[in-house]
C-alpha cells in the first residue's frame, strides 16, 4: 500500500505545483502587460500635458507633477539615452524599457515634436511568501494526502483480500471466500474470479465423474468379453462361436456409444470452445430431425412436431442445436408410453422494451424455447435439478441399462454455451416437459 501511495501522491502533487507554476506565471505575464498598459496610459496623460506647455517650461512641469504625485518622473536629453533596440523604439513613437539593478526599470516615451525622452521609473515587487502561506500549503498537500489515503485504502484492502483468495485456491485449497463487499470498486473483478473458480471447481467434479463412470462403463463390457471369449473358445459348434461373438460385437458397439458420448461431453468442456452461430430456419431443420429421429422410434409412439411459422432465421450453431434436440427425443422416448411431442416458439421481447433499444441501451431481444414433452412417468420435483448432471440416470435398475447419464448433461452445456438455460417441468401429457431457451443476443 505504501508504494502505491506514494506513487499515486507524488504524482498528484507534481501535477498540482506544475499547473500552480504555470497559472502564476500567466497571471504574472498578463498582470504585467495590464500594468505596462496603465504606464503608457499615464505616459500619454503627461506628455499630453507637457505638449500644451513651452519647451522651456517642461522639466519644472515634470518635476512638479512628480512630487504632487508621488511618481519617479523625470525629463532626459535624447543624447542621454544608449542602445539601439531602445533608441529605435523611441523613434517610431513606441515606449522602451530599461532595467536597473534592485528590481528596478525604466519606461520611457519620447515626446513628440521635442526630441526629449520621458521617462517613469518604477519598481517590481518580487513575490515572497510568508511563513503563514507556507503553512497554509503544507496544509493543502496534507490534506491532499489524507484524501488519497482515505481512498487508496479500502481499494489496497480489497486487492489484498483478492490476492490472498486467489493465491488460497491455486494452493489447491479449492475455495473462493475473498469477503469483498458488492459496494467494492473490484467487486466485479472479484465476481470475475468467483464465476472462474465456480467453472473451474465443475471442470474438476465433472472429470472426477468422467473418470469414475470411464472406470465402470468399460469395466462391465470389458468383463462380459472376456467371459464371451472363453465361452467362444469352449463351444462345440459353429453356431455357439458365431452366437458369442454376436455377444462380443454388441458390447464393442456399447464401448463405441459410451466413448462417442464422453468425447461429445469433453468437447462441450473445453474452455476455448467456439461457437459456429449463424442465421438457420428452423421451420426446416426441426421437421427433419425429428422424422430422423422418429424411424428409430416404437411403432406405437407418436411423435409430433410444431414450429412458429416465424422462426425462419434463429440465431444459434445448428449442428449443437440438432444434438440438442435429437438428445432430448432420445430420452423422451426412452420413457414415453405413446406420446412425444416437439414444439419451437419465438417469444417476443417484454413490452416497453422498445424504447429503450430506441435509447440505445440493451434493450431484451426475443427468446427461443425449444420443448419436448413425453406422456411418461415424468420426473420428481426433488430430481428436476439433478437430471442434468454428467452420469445421472433417474430410476435405473440393475441390469436395465437405458443410457450413459450424459445425453441431458450435453443438452445444459449446449445451451449453456448458447448463453440459455435448460429446464424440465410437469408436461400437459403427463410426463416430463424439457424446456431450453436461449436469445440472439447472447448465442
Amino acid at each position: 500500500m505504501v508504494r502505491h501511495f506514494l506513487t499515486l501522491y507524488l504524482a498528484i502533487v507534481a501535477t498540482l505545483l506544475a499547473v500552480s507554476w504555470g497559472q502564476e506565471r500567466l497571471w504574472e505575464i498578463y498582470g504585467q502587460r495590464e500594468e505596462n498598459r496603465a504606464r503608457t496610459a499615464a505616459l500619454r496623460v503627461v506628455e499630453a500635458q507637457l505638449l500644451a506647455v513651452p519647451s522651456g517650461d517642461r522639466r519644472n512641469l515634470v518635476a512638479d507633477l512628480a512630487s504632487r504625485s508621488h511618481l519617479d518622473l523625470e525629463l532626459f536629453e535624447a543624447q542621454d539615452i544608449a542602445g539601439e533596440d531602445t533608441l529605435a523604439l523611441l523613434d517610431r513613437g513606441e515606449p522602451a524599457f530599461m532595467q536597473e539593478t534592485a528590481g528596478q526599470t525604466w519606461m520611457l516615451k519620447r515626446l513628440a515634436n521635442d526630441g526629449r525622452v520621458l521617462a517613469f521609473r518604477y519598481t517590481t515587487p518580487e513575490t515572497q511568501r510568508s511563513l503563514l502561506e507556507w503553512a497554509l500549503a503544507l496544509l493543502f498537500y496534507a490534506a491532499i494526502a489524507l484524501v488519497v489515503m482515505t481512498w487508496l485504502w479500502p481499494l489496497t484492502r480489497d486487492l489484498r483480500r483478492l490476492e490472498n483468495a486467489t493465491q488460497g485456491y491455486g494452493n489447491r485449497n479449492w475455495t473462493f471466500e475473498p469477503k469483498i463487499r458488492p459496494g467494492s470498486q473490484i467487486f466485479p473483478l472479484t465476481e470475475a474470479f468467483r464465476r472462474m473458480a465456480e467453472r473451474i471447481d465443475g471442470l474438476i467434479g465433472s472429470h472426477k465423474e468422467m473418470s469414475n463412470a470411464v472406470a465402470h462403463e468399460i469395466k462391465t463390457p470389458l468383463a462380459r468379453m472376456r467371459f464371451e471369449i472363453e465361452m467362444a473358445r469352449a463351444a462345440a459348434t459353429p453356431d455357439k462361436v458365431a452366437e458369442h461373438l454376436d455377444h462380443i460385437n454388441s458390447d464393442i458397439s456399447e464401448l463405441n456409444g459410451f466413448v462417442k458420448a464422453a468425447l461429445d461431453y469433453a468437447i462441450l468442456e473445453r474452455a476455448e470452445m467456439a461457437l459456429n452461430v449463424a442465421e438457420h430456419d428452423f421451420t426446416q431443420i426441426l421437421p427433419a430431425v425429428t422424422d430422423a429421429v422418429r424411424r428409430s422410434a416404437r411403432e406405437e409412439l407418436d411423435i409430433g412436431c410444431q414450429v412458429a411459422s416465424q422462426a425462419t432465421r434463429v440465431t444459434c450453431d445448428a449442428h449443437l442445436m440438432e444434438t440438442v434436440l435429437r438428445n432430448l427425443l432420445y430420452n423422451a422416448m426412452r420413457y414415453a408410453r405413446k406420446q412425444v411431442r416437439v414444439s419451437f416458439q419465438v417469444n417476443p421481447p417484454p413490452a416497453g422494451s422498445g424504447s429503450e433499444r430506441a435509447q440505445g441501451s440493451h434493450a431484451p431481444a426475443v427468446t427461443y424455447e425449444l420443448r419436448v414433452e413425453d406422456d411418461g412417468p415424468g420426473i420428481p420435483e426433488a430430481d428436476r435439478q439433478r437430471v442434468f448432471g454428467t452420469f445421472v440416470q433417474l430410476g435405473n435398475q440393475v441390469g436395465n441399462k437405458t443410457g450413459y447419464g450424459l445425453g441431458l448433461a450435453i443438452v445444459k452445456r449446449v445451451i449453456e454455451w448458447h448463453g440459455g438455460t435448460a429446464a424440465v417441468t410437469q408436461s400437459t401429457l403427463g410426463g416430463a416437459s424439457f424446456s431450453v431457451q436461449w436469445s440472439p443476443a447472447r448465442g
